[in-house]
């Protein structure tokens, strides 16, 4: 079903996720129709598909189509929307400690080029989510202008409860933009009913996309805010005559300046419908619910071993939990763990606190996660 190295213990969907086999052949044909007339793919037919498939995107979703475009990876979602925003010196960015590290990154960059300040709150562990909207609210300032905030988050693993932040911050004027970059096939999403700003995610992570397939969800008050990081014919009032793109057309502004930005490779885009086609033939709501049963297990089992506590309940967390590990060199563990045992799994860290953050997908077996399980027992006994 799925075209991973039979030798490896797998336990890294998070990362880059994996594309099931029929998937990637859908993936690999549209690569193919393309180049037969790249021409008549690229510059007549490119619209009208992509458009097919925001609108499958979009039922699964929760959405509309016209306020979904697609784009590589979440990271670019975030620095899309980070880097259109007017902020001005003494605005300030609230977010959380929890916040993956590249989007850190967009949002410092972001600061040092307009003054504004990136103010993160601490979200302590154990993590209690009936206290995090209040926390988090608690660090809103007269000068907050955005909330921003992973849905789950990378290091921890945690879901984060969001619909009634979105709720305040809309009253209180504050623009929300939420990085789902693991949501999209992990757990329900509803966007119109979330009603954040803008919203991020990856369709090639849990969706089982091929790679290079992610969104952005803009709200259509907010079109007009959003720039593209490359200007392209969508900037132009028409393209028509253009050699290559004579028939490219785009429903809204952020279509327009976010989907055309130059010769790239669609197939990923137009191979959505076909993962989210995958996911219900299989019964994926099943799916999810055994792999956190597994993944449950598991963070219990580790934990009878290490007598370390988990940092949440078990509703905090879906197919990925940060499992919490004794003290020792990070990098060490997880050179270990893949050159000893050949396990493919990342070691994170949080305030001190290291982890082995599992994910557990269709593919795993309960003999896999065995063998995670002896290898911490041997790795921490020695």
């Amino acid at each position: 079903m799925f075209l991973l190295d039979p030798d490896l213990t797998f336990l890294n969907h998070g990362s880059f996720g994996a594309c099931p086999a029929q998937v990637m052949q859908s993936y690999q044909r549209w690569q193919m129709e393309m180049e037969r007339n790249p021409v008549e793919f690229l510059g007549r037919r490119s619209a009208e598909l992509l458009a097919q498939s925001r609108g499958v995107l979009a039922q699964a979703l929760g959405a509309d189509p016209e306020n979904l475009v697609y784009l590589p990876n979440a990271t670019t979602g975030v620095n899309t929307v980070a880097r259109s925003l007017r902020l001005r010196p003494g605005d300030e960015i609230l977010t959380s400690d929890h916040e993956y590290g590249a989007c850190d990154n967009t949002w410092e960059f972001v600061c040092q080029h307009t003054g504004a300040r990136y103010v993160p709150v601490e979200i302590p562990l154990p993590f209690k989510a009936e206290e995090f909207v209040q926390r988090l609210w608690a660090g809103v300032t007269p000068r907050t202008r955005v909330i921003f905030l992973s849905h789950i988050s990378s290091t921890t693993a945690l879901i984060f409860p969001m619909e009634e932040l979105c709720r305040r911050a809309r009253e209180a004027g504050i623009l929300t933009l939420i990085d789902g970059a693991h949501v999209p096939g992990h757990m329900p999403l509803n966007l119109n009913a979330l009603g954040a700003d803008f919203y991020t995610g990856n369709c090639h992570k849990w969706l089982c996309a091929p790679k290079g397939a992610a969104f952005l969800h803009v709200r259509p008050q907010h079109h007009q805010l959003v720039d593209a990081g490359v200007v392209s014919w969508g900037y132009s009032a028409t393209i028509a005559g253009h050699t290559g793109f004579d028939a490219y057309t785009g429903s809204t502004l952020l279509e327009r300046r976010l989907q055309w930005q130059g010769t790239r490779d669609i197939a990923a885009f137009l191979t959505v419908p076909a993962a989210i086609a995958f996911q219900a033939e299989h019964d994926w709501d099943r799916v999810r619910q055994h792999c956190h049963t597994l993944a449950a297990q598991t963070l219990h089992r580790i934990g009878a071993i290490t007598a370390l506590p988990p940092i949440c309940a078990d509703a905090d967390f879906g197919q990925m939990v940060a499992i919490p590990v004794p003290a020792m060199d990070a990098q060490l563990l997880k050179d270990t763990l893949f050159e000893r045992y050949r396990i493919e799994i990342p070691v994170t860290s949080h305030k001190g606190g290291l982890f082995i953050r599992l994910s557990v997908q269709a593919y795993n077996t309960p003999a896999q996660l065995d063998v995670l399980v002896d290898a911490v027992r041997e790795i921490f006994a020695a």
